[in-house]
This record gives C-alpha cells, sequence and structure tokens, in this order.
C-alpha cells in the first residue's frame, strides 16, 4: 500500500516546472559554484527538501535508479520518489545514477557510488547532497572548467573530510 504522503506533492507545474528546473540544474552544473534559486517548484515531504523534490521529479525516471541514504530513507520518501518519478529504489550506492544524501555527516566514500570514465562519464552518479545552507560554512575555493578564474562558495554542512 502506498503511503498517503507519496501521493501528494511533487511538481506545482509538472510541464513548465520541470522545464525551469532543469534549466537551473544545466545552469549549475555547467557552471560549479553558481547558486541557482529553484523557487518552489515541488512539494516534498520530510526529510527530502523541496529543491531536492524538485531534481528527483524533473530528472528521475523508471530508467534512473535512485539510491537514498539512511536519513533520506525516513518516512515516505522512498514511496513519493516512487510513485512521483517511478524511479526504482537502488539498495546500494553503487547501483545509483541519483543519490540522495539527506545526513552528509554519514556521507559514503564516493568510490562507493558509480564514478564513470572519461570515455563514459555518464556512467557515473549524481549525488545531491541536502544541506543546512549554502553560506556561513567553510570557504571552498573552486576552479576547472566553466569556472572563469575563480569562484567561491561556503556551504555549511558538508562533512568534515569533504576536502579530502
Amino acid at each position: 500500500m502506498i503511503p498517503a504522503a507519496a501521493l501528494s506533492g511533487g511538481l506545482a507545474d509538472p510541464v513548465f516546472g520541470a522545464q525551469r528546473v532543469f534549466r537551473g540544474v544545466l545552469d549549475a552544473l555547467s557552471r560549479p559554484g553558481r547558486i541557482v534559486d529553484l523557487g518552489a517548484a515541488a512539494e516534498a515531504h520530510d526529510p527530502l527538501m523541496a529543491g531536492t523534490a524538485a531534481i528527483l521529479a524533473t530528472l528521475a525516471d523508471d530508467t534512473t535508479p535512485v539510491w537514498l541514504d539512511a536519513a533520506a530513507s525516513a518516512g515516505a520518501a522512498p514511496a513519493w520518489v516512487g510513485f512521483q518519478t517511478g524511479a526504482p529504489i537502488a539498495a546500494k550506492p553503487e547501483g545509483a545514477v541519483l543519490a540522495v544524501i539527506a545526513d552528509s555527516a554519514a556521507l559514503p566514500p564516493f568510490t562507493d557510488f558509480p564514478l564513470g570514465t572519461a570515455e563514459y562519464p555518464d556512467r557515473s552518479a549524481t549525488l545531491m547532497l541536502q544541506l543546512d545552507s549554502l553560506d556561513g560554512g567553510d570557504v571552498l575555493t573552486l576552479a576547472g572548467p566553466g569556472i572563469a578564474g575563480q569562484a567561491a562558495i561556503a556551504p555549511l554542512g558538508l562533512p568534515a573530510d569533504f576536502r579530502t
């Protein structure tokens, strides 16, 4: 039986909301360090944040296994993901295409997730870390493709060993 909470929420406007969120995600991924406001495109139930729910509702489908950490698996979140997106829930990080980490302190090693290769980068998993805030934490200085010079962000709630 599907919990009632799984039936509610999702994208308020499935077509235009998904297009807006997709453009925002594309902008954020192509310009690392840029903070993109996805607005209130989706409604989710605790412990999923609205931005996480919007991204899942936009990118996940029945061919996109989603792994949820123990904190993200609480409550109706797995049923919500399944009902709203059709995505299967991956049992382990190595089976994920998308992964939701609600408790960043318990972030598994990156090597537990599909890493992709230079020839097949699309075989890697995309990790979504739910954080307390996108400012107020230790400053991370970013440089590389998609960044003119350098960019700085200060996300609050990253694991202590995130930089290593």
